[in-house]
């Protein structure tokens, strides 16, 4: 058992004063007489214990709030991460293009959005030792997960990943601008961006191969990934029946500057025209960009404070209730 907030447990210590000062000036007069004559022929009545309860119940209440206050928590799991030093951003093509079915997974045709983050989430299972970011992009580009160790954390952000919540295009040049930004600060053995697109940069206000210079500067390598068939692919629509049918879509991708990106950054550029290829290229990148690891010691928390609070408010009203019905005080 630990607290967060530890200091709060200080408090504890005004306790016994403010009890002293309490018992210095007394207990409030429940009737005020202008002689003790008057009631001369109750003095013998026996005194109630009731305010003494009252009053113990009411620094329980306190010191519970207290405890609240401090957030105590119980390490819930506790593990070990070797850290490799090497940080890598995976930018994530979202354009209606994505759509296209031209690939497939044991006789049945797939998009490429689902293979990509299939394969993707295989070698993030690959890698537990490497901080992992991810950018999603489209005519746009949005940070869907920062750098982290928490693979976990990271597989649900991509799950998350879907076609149409991004306006369409493909900012190419943005996605590795973003990209850069979560790598610009880190201080790490090796940065690394894998692009992922199936297209051409048709949008966003930074060109690719000024990105591309950037990132030289920044000293991080660029993989470029194009993904898609060559020539036509299946792209999927619904008729006026609402049946599935597939329009012949051109593949239109722009492998001189995926290639100019990948050369520039001293990266590589692959083409994945089939999950097979696409499965071969990372595992390429993941024997490429290896290196020592070093030990790092994380815990999860459970937080425990609820089991405080809730006691402790049920105890005040209870109190409340009890000193405005039966234990009453009058007037």
């Amino acid at each position: 058992m630990t607290f967060a907030h530890p200091y709060f447990l200080l408090l504890f210590l005004l306790l016994p004063l403010l009890a002293w000062l309490k018992g210095k000036r007394g207990q409030r007069p429940a009737f005020l007489y202008s002689s003790t004559q008057l009631v001369k022929g109750i003095y013998q009545v026996t005194r109630s214990r009731v305010g003494g309860w009252l009053t113990s119940l009411r620094w329980l209440i306190l010191a519970l709030l207290i405890v609240a206050l401090a957030r105590p928590q119980k390490i819930a799991s506790e593990e070990t991460i070797k850290a490799s030093g090497i940080d890598i951003v995976v930018a994530l093509d979202l354009s209606g293009s994505m759509a296209s079915e031209d690939f497939e997974v044991r006789g049945q045709r797939v998009n490429r959005l689902t293979i990509a983050k299939e394969v993707l989430k295989q070698f993030i299972d690959r890698r537990p030792s490497d901080r992992i970011g991810l950018v999603a992009f489209a005519g746009r580009a949005y940070i869907a997960a920062p750098m982290t160790l928490d693979h976990d954390f990271l597989l649900q952000n991509l799950e998350r990943l879907n076609l149409n919540t991004i306006e369409d295009g493909t900012a190419i040049g943005s996605a590795l601008s973003a990209a850069l930004n979560r790598l610009r600060e880190l201080k790490s053995k090796s940065k690394i961006v894998i692009l992922m697109t199936d297209g051409q940069n048709n949008a966003g206000k930074v060109p690719p191969l000024t990105a591309a210079e950037a990132a030289e500067a920044l000293g991080v390598k660029v993989y470029t990934i194009g993904v898609g068939i060559r020539g036509t692919a299946p792209f999927p629509r619904i008729d006026a029946f609402g049946r599935k049918v597939y329009v012949p879509m051109q593949v239109d991708i722009d492998e001189d500057t995926l290639q100019k990106i990948a050369s520039r950054t001293k990266g590589k550029y692959y083409r994945a025209d089939s999950v097979d290829t696409l499965k071969k290229i990372y595992s390429e990148i993941d024997q490429l960009e290896k290196t020592e690891a070093n030990i790092k010691k994380y815990a999860r928390y459970e937080e425990m404070f609820p089991w405080v609070v809730w006691p402790g408010l049920f105890l005040l009203l209870l109190e409340v209730v009890l000193s405005n019905t039966i234990w009453r005080r009058l007037p």
